[in-house]
């Protein structure tokens, strides 16, 4: 059991990337979430920052007016985070070793570089793995040793440039890895092994969306799958692993064979790409938080239907409502269950604080009033549960108790 005082304080915070566009002065940006009762922000690249379309001394002034605005606005920056120009790409895990390199070196360098500066830590999803990759053991072996390899450089780069954390988001598809609770925990301890380290995760309560698709299927399904097939040459709805297993599934059950012989290609399939499938579990926001989020010092918040990763708000009223997963009562319970556990000194140390940290998304031809609403809404939601920053976890957890929550 934890030692007393080795609970996380938990601090809400917000991410700028809901005012991208719209709000892109720091001083703007900052007086909206201090109107809204937000002190912290998680200032996204999106927001006028991004290294490969800006230029150094832009990015200083911006970390001036920032640090200067915070003075009067009472709003300061405590974790910078990539956006959806480096999500896009296949970035840390390109194929090509120079496109690697740039976004390693003149990316997040420079983005650690800048948070050592501003005094916050960095989190960040720069990398996936293409088809070519996915569907061989040798490559994907190699490019897994090689992220690995970067991202304990990373770690070690911001340990000596004083940033307070670092780490890589979680995600919900096999070529976006880590995706599944099992593999963001090797992820996690493999790039400590190297150097000792503390390099991290980001879990996003609506990145629990893609793992059912991704399961095991059961032996039904496939014959089902078989016989769909067999009849229009082709099947739908049924994941059926690799490229080689799918291929050899689709032409033998073209060619006749028996259900036998292609469930055998499916299962062996399995044991030759792991990386592929996921179990049926971790689609549960929970699991991955009692499991993991004492390696997570950033936790993104959105409200989900447990279908779309769609970066809801929160209201008061979602709490009850089967078509709303995330609830905050039940979040921080999980949270305080990763505590509970016992150190591991194969992974990092456990984080001493916790960004709750609301990730809104804005439309593109969403009212600027109505964006206001969604932030007023959700800080409303979520101050219910910390109503003050910096308490530390487990007394924020017993007053939510409640013997009937589910915890892994």
């Amino acid at each position: 059991m934890p030692q007393e005082n080795s609970f996380p304080k938990i601090y809400l915070a917000i991410d700028n990337c809901v005012a991208s566009k719209r709000w892109s002065v720091p001083a703007d940006w900052m007086n909206l979430f201090a109107d809204y009762g937000v002190s912290l922000v998680e200032a996204s690249a999106d927001n006028e920052i991004d290294p490969l379309y800006t230029e150094p001394g832009y990015l200083r002034d911006w970390a001036e007016d920032v640090l200067s605005d915070a003075t009067h606005t009472g709003v300061r920056v405590v974790n910078l985070y990539s956006g959806h120009g480096t999500y896009t790409t296949l970035g840390l895990a390109h194929p090509d070793i120079r496109i690697r390199e740039k976004i390693h070196h003149q990316w997040l360098e420079k983005m650690v570089d800048l948070a050592a500066y501003m005094g916050t830590g960095l989190g960040f999803f720069c990398h996936a793995f293409d088809q070519r990759t996915l569907n061989s053991p040798e490559r994907y072996a190699a490019a897994y040793k090689d992220l690995v390899k970067r991202f304990s450089e990373l770690a070690e780069y911001a340990d000596e440039k004083g940033v307070e954390s670092i780490g890589v988001e979680q995600m919900y598809s096999p070529h976006q890895i880590p995706w599944t609770v099992v593999g963001a925990n090797n992820l996690v301890r493999d790039c400590f092994a190297v150097n000792r380290k503390n390099f991290y995760l980001t879990i996003d309560t609506g990145h629990q969306i893609g793992q059912k698709h991704f399961a095991v299927p059961d032996d039904g399904a496939l014959k089902a799958a078989f016989e769909q097939i067999r009849i229009f040459g082709r099947a739908e709805g049924v994941y059926l692993g690799s490229a080689e297993a799918e291929k050899a599934i689709v032409d033998g059950a073209l060619k006749g064979n028996s259900d036998r012989m292609l469930l055998e290609i499916s299962h062996n399939d399995r044991n030759r790409y792991p990386w592929l499938y996921a179990p049926a579990e971790d689609g549960d926001v929970y699991r991955w938080i009692s499991n993991l989020g004492a390696y997570s010092p950033i936790i993104h918040l959105q409200q989900t239907d447990g279908l779309h990763s769609s970066h809801e708000p929160f209201r008061i009223e979602d709490d009850g409502n089967p078509a709303k997963k995330i609830n905050g009562k039940q979040l921080l319970q999980a949270l305080k269950t990763a505590y509970d556990r016992p150190p591991n000194p194969n992974m990092p140390a456990p984080c001493r604080k916790i960004f709750l940290t609301l990730e809104l998304f804005a439309g593109t031809a969403e009212l600027a009033s109505d964006i206001k609403n969604k932030i007023e809404d959700s800080v409303r939601y979520w101050r219910q549960f910390i109503p003050r920053d910096g308490q530390p976890l487990d007394v924020l957890a017993d007053k939510f108790s409640d013997e009937n929550l589910r915890i892994y």
